[in-house]
């Protein structure tokens, strides 16, 4: 199923709140260095998708940013090492499912019919 603007919008918001949450968490600095590295793409992507009409929002979302498009290779490198990130098993299982619904939002695009 293909993703709107608006879905993007949800899911991309929801991330960086729990990456937000897994900073705070985060008990090393490689580890928030990681997470901030993330949160910060996701933000300006965030930012780009903001600059859209609401009347836009139920078009089907593309990746708008380079940086972001380009988490597709670091997006699954970084939920391997969650584990080694995040103590809390309530903030890794959600973010669990949050960078995989966003792995899913980016690929989608290639993922598409021609």
């Amino acid at each position: 199923m293909m993703s709107t603007i608006a879905d993007a919008n949800r899911i991309l918001d929801e991330l960086v709140m729990m990456l937000d949450k897994a900073y705070w968490e985060a008990n090393s600095v490689n580890a928030k260095d990681a997470i901030y590295d993330c949160s910060s793409t996701i933000s300006k992507e965030l930012l780009e998708l903001s600059k859209l009409s609401i009347q836009d929002h139920d078009l089907l979302y593309e990746p708008i940013s380079y940086e972001f498009k380009s988490m597709t290779n670091r997006l699954p490198i970084f939920r391997k090492n969650l584990d080694e990130y995040i103590v809390r098993n309530a903030t890794l299982e959600s973010l669990d499912g949050l960078i995989s619904s966003t792995i899913q939002l980016i690929t989608q695009e290639t993922a598409a019919p021609s």
